[in-house]
């Protein structure tokens, strides 16, 4: 069994338009894949956000990168005292076979996907001529994000940005070298989400929705919110839901009342129309589904897999933001 490192994987150079199309393979293929519901431990005597997914996928042959059926089983962790917050590994196996064919450190797993997801959501459900982006919880996640759509989107982006802790700073020198991303920066939730054509949450924690006020969100205007977090108000004003996966929102407390639920796989498939004009309101939610990270895995061991790595230590990078 290889052991593949954070390291091994952020020095491949895969492009992240290379992510997107993965992202979008996958998601054509949905309805083909083992996908059981992902299981969440959360510490339920503490209120600081700290939980334990389990996340298990299996791909068939006729749909996975390698020459056989690939599954995996991806743990993802959140300390909020920890740096980075979340941690994630992976165990890749040929599911024909049963080998183990990888351990693998998937935080750069985790972010890239998670971004690719975010970014193909927008491609697909953003109003027409889009530009105004508007961006909160400035890691790794967001960075992620903003990379693919940089690459889609030749054309000048206008990027508002929520203040941070001066991450805002660090996130317009990341981009620095994309002179069609132009920012801005506000301190105010009303104000960034304010005539914003796609607004971008990766807060990993909220206790609370972050505008109260409806009027606030624009005609056309495409909510993701990475984590969930924030945005419970517009599940029964929005035109139109999508979700990565039915059973991640089937129990939310408002799904009863959405007006429009699809799932983003739906509209690759012609099941769901999709947006259908430049004035509806829509709200997506990619809570993370493992076939993604067993994708990406299956990818990157096909990238790497005549090389062999001795050193066990599956620790991510030390900085904060490697992204």
């Amino acid at each position: 069994m290889k052991i593949i490192k954070f390291e091994d994987i952020a020095s491949m150079g895969i492009s992240p338009v290379t992510c997107y199309n993965w992202v979008n393979e996958l998601l054509i293929n949905k309805a083909n894949i083992i996908l059981p519901p992902k299981i969440s431990m959360k510490f339920s005597s503490l209120l600081d956000g700290r939980f334990c997914n389990v996340m298990p996928c299996i791909i068939p042959g006729e749909y996975s990168p390698l020459d056989y059926s690939v599954g995996g089983v991806k743990i993802v962790t959140r300390y909020p005292n920890r740096e980075p917050a979340l941690e994630s590994i992976l165990i890749l196996f040929n599911a024909d076979s049963g080998e183990e064919l990888a351990l693998l450190n998937a935080d750069w797993i985790t972010a890239m996907r998670t971004g690719a997801v975010a970014a193909h959501s927008i491609k697909l459900l953003a109003r027409e001529n889009f530009s105004n982006i508007a961006i909160m919880g400035l890691g790794n996640t967001a960075r992620a994000v903003l990379l693919v759509l940089a690459e889609l989107y030749k054309r000048d982006l206008q990027i508002k940005l929520l203040r941070y802790k001066s991450q805002e700073d660090l996130f317009i020198t990341r981009f620095a070298g994309y002179k069609n991303l132009k920012f801005e920066c506000v301190s105010d939730y009303n104000d960034l989400m304010r005539n914003s054509d796609v607004i971008i949450s990766a807060v990993t924690y909220a206790d609370k929705d972050f505008c109260a006020d409806n009027e606030i969100f624009s005609p056309g205007v495409l909510v993701l919110p990475v984590h969930t977090r924030g945005f419970t108000n517009c599940d029964l004003i929005f035109d139109k839901i999508f979700a990565d996966d039915y059973g991640h929102v089937k129990h939310f407390k408002n799904f009863a009342g959405f007006k429009y639920f699809a799932e983003v796989s739906d509209i690759l498939t012609g099941k769901s129309p999709g947006r259908e004009s430049n004035q509806e309101r829509i709200l997506a939610y990619n809570i993370g589904i493992a076939a993604h990270d067993i994708n990406f895995a299956a990818n990157i061991y096909k990238l790497c897999r005549n090389n062999i790595n001795i050193d066990i230590n599956m620790k991510g990078s030390s900085s904060k933001f490697w992204l």
